[in-house]
Formats: C-alpha cells, structure tokens, sequence
C-alpha cells in the first residue's frame, strides 16, 4: 500500500508542475500523470475499480465546499438557471444521444436510454476545478455551467432510482445489492418520507446544532480536533445520504449551503481543503490510468468517433442554450466548451448498468473510454479556449474613437478600479470634472451599466490622452495596477505634454523609485498608508495613548518618505543599497529613542510651570 502512494506521489509530483508550466492546468497534469502509471503503460498500478471509488469522495468533498460559498439567497437567485439550464441540458442530450443509440446503432431501447441519460452528465470535478483555476468561476459563463452541475448532480438520484426498471435480470440478489440503501425495499412513498426527513435532518443540524458544538470545540484550542469533526461531518452525512438512497454529493452539499452563514466557515474551508485537493487529484489520476489502450488501438475509429460525436453533441445543446438564455458572446463559447465532456458519475453509473446487465461487458468497457477521453480532453479544450478565443475577443475589441471620448480640462484618470475609483468619487465631490480612461472591457462593462462615464482606451496611446483633454488638462492621475504601464503611460505623457502635473499610484518600493526617478510630481504607495494605519491602531491595542500612536505614525511616515528619495539615488547598486538600507534604519531608531525621551521629559513636567523642558533635571 505504501508503495502504491509513493507510485502516485512520484507522478503527480512530476506530471502536475510540467503541466502548470506549459499552461495546461493542474487537472490535465493528473490525468497525464495517471496514463503514465497505469496498467497499460507503465503497469505500475493495476485495476482503479476500488481505488476510483474512495477517490470520488473527493468530488464530495469539494460540493461540501462549493455549497460553502453559496449562501441560501443566493442560490434561489440562481434557482432559473439551475432549473432552465440544467433541465434543459440534460433532457435535450439524454434525448438526442437515446435517438442516436436507437436507430444508427440499433440498440436496445432500454441500453440506449441508459447510455443517452449517463453522456449527459458533466465532470463536476473537472470543470470546477479548472473555472476555479482560471478565475473565471464568478464569470456569467461561470454561475451558469455551476448551475447546470449542480442540476446534473441532483438528476442523478432518480437516474440511479430509473436504472433497476431498465434491468434485464433481477438484481434483487444481485452481488451488487450489497450497497444498496437501507430503504430500497420500502415502499416509494416511505421512502421519499425519509429522504425529506435526512434532508431536514442536515438542515437541523447545520442551523441549531453546529454552531454550539463547533464553540465547543475551539474552546479546546486543539486545531486537529477541529479537523477531526470537519471530516466527520462530512463523511457522516455522505454516509447518511447513501443509505438513504440519495446522493453523497448531493447531501454535503446542502450541508454546506445551510453552513455558509456560519462563523466557523472559513475554519470548515481551511481543513477540508487539503483533503479535497488529494483526493481530487487522485480520482483524476484514476480517471487516465482507466483508459483502456488495446482496446483502444483495435476500436480507434469507433472510439474516436464516439468521443468527437460526443463532444459535438453536447457543445450544439449548450451553444443552443446560450443563444436561448442570452449569454455575451465570449461566455457563450465558454460555457459550451466547459461542459461538452462526460462526468464522473458517468462511472458510478456504467458500474450499476454493468452488474444489471443493461450494457454488456464490451459495451462497458467502450463507454468507459469514451468518457474517461473525453474528460481527458476537457482541459485542453478550456485551455484552447484561453489561449485563442479569450485572447482575440480581447485584441480585437477596438478602444472607443477619440472623437467619442469626452475631453476635460481639470484631470484625467487612467484605470477606474477600486484604487482609481476612490479617486475619482472624492474628486468629482470636489467640483472637478473628470474624463476617464480605462483598459478593461469586462470593467468598462460593469461600470456603465451603473451609469458611469468611462471611456474604453489606453492611456499610453497619444492620440486617445490627446482625446481625452491631456493638452489643457490640469492634472493626470495614473491609477492602474501595472507597474510597467504605469511608466509606459508617464513616458508619454511628459513627452508630449511636459506642462501636465503628474500623480501616480506606486505598486511597490521598487516602482517608487523609477517614479522618483522619472520626476513625478507626487505618487503614493497602494498599501502604506492603509498598512501605517492599521500599526497605528496595533499600537494603542497595545497600550499607547492615540497621541503616542499618532505621533509615531507620523514620525514613521516621515522617515520613510525621506528615505524613499535616498534610496532611489542607489537603488541598483545591491552593495550601496544594503549600507543604506542599514543605517536608514539605525537613523529611524536613533529618531524614535530620542521622541520617546523628549515627550518623557515633557510628560514629567505635567501641572508645573516648564520653560524649557529639554533641561528640566526634576
């Protein structure tokens, strides 16, 4: 057993930063990593059956997570979505590939249906994990394939309960009724009675019960106990929710929903993460290592084509609903691209079908390599959809034409982010007109639909500043976030219009420098004064009076200031910079020692008449 988890560790550990490096994503690095090691390789591990199934707890595991994030109001938000969408994903595509199986492959109609309602299941983990990866799970694209998921998700308990009634042997003593529910032989009315009762169980216990008890246990103080009851809970309501006939995922991730109001949620985030992130990468390592390769290069045609057919069909049903629904153009590619692929319940499922003899063995096994390619492909498709679709829309959206630029002759604001936008609220508070550039569609987007004039440009074009008043402006503020345009757009602007009072914001220490270098009027440090403020309220925590703190603050301020224009006079060279930097702050010490003693003297002459305090001797 040791063995085997040294094997894993040794691939991934080799497979997943090679992929990270060539920008292919850490789920495509498992997968490669698992082809690698399997039976039809390397044979360094043999059959994934068992191995796969302790590893999709971690798909569990990682809905107990999403559901974190997803308080109940906003879930009700997404309530269309996840009921239009999803419902009409998989409806459409159980329904075309069902067509597909019936007729061209002339299948039983029972096989068909079965195999037409398991391709139309997406990898949560999958895609999940690399929305999340990319930064685009909070997009439109993003929410929506989510909802889509998570119907998929919850389709999958009476897909599990409609299998028996495709069966063609009685499994009644079937060795696969070994994990069935406890309640499969209830009535269906008893039944559906005690699901709603676990599911308001979970609900109880999330809202009434785990608040006391997570209190309970931080008063310990013992960090693993907290892990120790985070895992419990999770496996338990797995656990509960399996032997009441639902599905795993599907009840942790109610749990988490009903905990994302919790004061212990970023502690449950904290402990479950290490766990879900191995066990994800596991069962991605499982999904390569099944991939059948004789039975691929005797049937490589068939299965090519299955997989291309597949990936067609899912990819006409999603792009069809993203016209429906109305999605923005590049979202729509995203969110087709993201789910066209099979799903890893597409296995729990092929392993059910299997033991009811619904597909034959050779049936299975195709599947199984269908959907286990065409999860390995899913990577690389939201992977060509970064490097080629994403970056075109982006070079060819066109920046607004100077003439449609509004032109000022008070400031100019380059990037209206969060930094640019307190800038621009406290001077549009103070009478000054402002025109505004910034280079982001997405935030040109948002920002105009609440009413906003921003205009889309780069400040470091001459013609678009020319536009936007920068030759009779008074002011240029450059608030953007890049330190290497933020000089781009000062080169420029001193070129061309040396009369321009220049402000800027500074990235780092470093960027202060080559701004004092460059002569620009005045620039702040995005995190000095905030981070000075929050040591200021550390200090009279700590027992300071606030004029103490204050004064140290300001002392500190006014140092480092200073410090920033000798600095930069050496900055580069690594030996002048380091004597500097050292007796910089032996200076700021020597600074402090001797504040600290003045106001001491001046403290001691309190209620007496003090002339001059420096040489009152008490």
């Amino acid at each position: 057993m040791l063995e085997m988890a040294v094997i894993y560790l040794a691939a991934a550990l080799i497979a997943v930063p090679l992929a990270k490096r060539l920008g292919l994503g850490s789920v495509l690095g498992y997968l490669l990593a698992g082809i690698l090691i399997g039976p039809f390789l390397l044979g360094l591990v043999g059959d994934q059956t068992d191995i796969m199934h302790f590893a999709e707890f971690g798909v569990v595991m990682m809905l107990f997570l999403v559901g974190l994030e997803l308080q109940p109001s906003r879930l009700w938000k997404l309530r269309h979505s996840i009921i239009g969408l999803g419902g009409l994903q998989v409806a459409l595509t159980s329904i075309i590939c069902f067509a597909i199986g019936l007729f061209l492959f002339e299948l039983k109609w029972q096989t068909a249906l079965a195999i037409g309602l398991m391709l139309s299941l997406s990898s949560t983990a999958i895609v999940l994990q690399t929305l999340t990866e990319k930064g685009w799970i909070k997009q439109e694209a993003g929410q929506n394939s989510f909802s889509v998921l998570l119907f998929q998700d919850i389709a999958v308990i009476p897909i599990l309960a409609l299998m028996p009634l495709l069966a063609f042997v009685d499994i009644s003593a079937s060795s696969h009724n070994h994990s069935a529910s406890l309640v499969a032989h209830f009535p269906a009315y008893i039944q559906a009675i005690i699901s709603l009762t676990a599911i308001s169980g979970i609900y109880f216990v999330g809202k009434y019960i785990s608040a006391p008890l997570f209190r309970f246990i931080a008063e310990t103080q013992l960090r693993e106990l907290f892990t120790v009851v985070a895992l419990f809970l999770v496996i338990a309501i797995a656990v509960v929710m399996q032997k009441v006939g639902l599905s795993p995922a599907l009840g942790t991730f109610l749990a988490g929903v009903v905990l994302a109001e919790s004061e212990f949620r970023h502690e449950l985030e904290a402990d479950i993460e290490p766990f879900k992130g191995l066990l994800l990468g596991l069962f991605f390592m499982t999904v390569g290592a099944s991939v059948d390769f004789p039975l691929l290069m005797d049937k490589l045609l068939l299965v090519l084509g299955l997989v291309l057919g597949l990936i067609i069909i899912k990819a006409l049903v999603l792009f069809s609903l993203a016209q429906l629904f109305n999605m923005r153009a590049r979202q729509k590619w995203l969110f087709t691209l993201a789910l066209a692929q099979g799903g890893e319940f597409a296995f729990v499922l092929l392993s059910l079908t299997s033991a009811m003899h619904i597909l034959s063995p050779e049936q299975n096994s195709l599947m199984t390599l269908v959907v286990a390619i065409s999860m390995l492909l899913a990577p690389i498709l939201l992977t060509a959809y970064e490097k080629v679709i994403d970056r075109k829309t982006e070079t060819k959206a066109e920046f607004d034409s100077p003439h449609e630029i509004e032109a000022t002759k008070n400031v100019i604001v380059a990037g209206y982010g969060r930094f640019g936008q307190i800038i621009g609220r406290f001077m549009q508070s103070q009478g000054y007109h402002l025109s505004i550039l910034d280079h982001s569609p997405s935030q040109i987007e948002l920002l105009r639909r609440f009413g906003n004039p921003v205009f889309y440009g780069d400040a470091a074009r001459h013609d678009l500043l020319e536009a936007a008043g920068a030759s009779q402006a008074q002011m240029l503020v450059i608030a953007i976030d890049d330190p290497d345009k933020i000089l781009d757009i000062i080169h420029i602007a001193q070129k061309y219009y040396p009369n321009l009072t220049i402000v800027a914001r500074a990235v780092d220490r470093r960027h202060a420098y080559k701004l004092i270098n460059l002569g620009v009027t005045a620039f702040k440090r995005e995190t000095f004064d905030s981070a000075l403020s929050l040591g200021i309220q550390a200090l009279t925590l700590l027992g300071n009076t606030s004029e103490q703190a204050e004064r140290a603050g300001k002392l500190f301020a006014e140092h480092d200031n200073e410090s920033l224009a000798i600095l930069a006079d050496v900055w580069g060279d690594d030996h002048s910079y380091g004597v500097a930097i050292k007796q910089r702050l032996e200076d700021l010490k020597q600074v402090l020692d001797q504040d600290n003693k003045e106001q001491n003297k001046l403290n001691t002459c309190n209620g007496e008449d003090c002339q001059d305090a420096s040489h009152y001797h008490g």
